[in-house]
């Protein structure tokens, strides 16, 4: 089954190319494009549930209406539709906002096709916040700014046992910024084998997401020097 994604983007050049390029790969497909975020709203209004996207992939300044915006609407209409923000900013403020508003990730418009589409193929299967690396660390850097400190308990720094050595290298690793590509690139395995271990690493402290075990991960100051 192909994983349905809608393009949101006012540049008529980029929402081409990324329907172009996304259109060699097999697994996902195109349900459909919007120049704003106004106009994608338009347009869900008239889809059938059964022909929704799964992921959006979301500009954030347009016209009419920002995708932070139409985020945060679609959000309340939309629970189960992932918002991959794919824009050319990388400010703290527009970081915060989208992330606040429920976007699921967020890559800058320099990053390859093929990296844009492993991240959705990462939210639809694992759930996840995919993020640039230079994104990730804004963010990693705003959530140990804006979290406060429950670290005082000395054994509250202690990475859990039940995790393997293996499993503190790629959550060391995930909570640097890294992707999953990357990570499978530094330990010299597969994607499918990264996949496992953070299936494992997500059920044993029970957590869904990147962000949950990110947030954990700084806020216990686990691979702190």
């Amino acid at each position: 089954m192909k994983i349905p994604i809608a393009i949101v983007d006012d540049s008529t050049h980029h929402r081409l190319f990324l329907e172009e390029q996304i259109g060699y790969f097999d697994d996902i497909k195109v349900c459909f494009a919007a120049d704003d975020g106004q106009d994608f709203l338009n347009q869900m209004q008239r889809l059938p549930q059964n022909q929704h996207p799964l992921v959006v992939l979301m500009d954030i300044e347009m016209p009419q209406m920002k995708g932070t915006d139409a985020v945060k609407q679609s959000r309340q209409l939309y629970p189960g539709i992932k918002f991959l923000m794919l824009t050319v900013f990388d400010d703290d403020e527009k970081i915060f906002e989208a992330i606040k508003n429920g976007a699921s990730g967020y890559l800058l418009k320099d990053e390859k096709t093929s990296t844009i589409i492993e991240h959705i193929r990462q939210l639809v299967d694992l759930g996840g916040a995919p993020m640039s690396p230079s994104i990730a660390r804004k963010a990693l850097d705003l959530l140990s700014r804006l979290m406060p400190d429950t670290t005082k308990n000395e054994a509250n720094s202690v990475i859990p046992g039940m995790l393997s050595k293996r499993e503190k290298e790629v959550l060391e690793l995930l909570v640097g910024g890294k992707d999953y590509k990357a990570i499978a690139e530094k330990l010299f395995v597969s994607n499918n084998t990264i996949r496992t271990h953070i299936a494992n690493i997500y059920e044993k402290l029970h957590v869904s997401s990147k962000t949950q075990v990110v947030t954990m991960a700084i806020q216990r100051r686990w691979f702190e020097k």
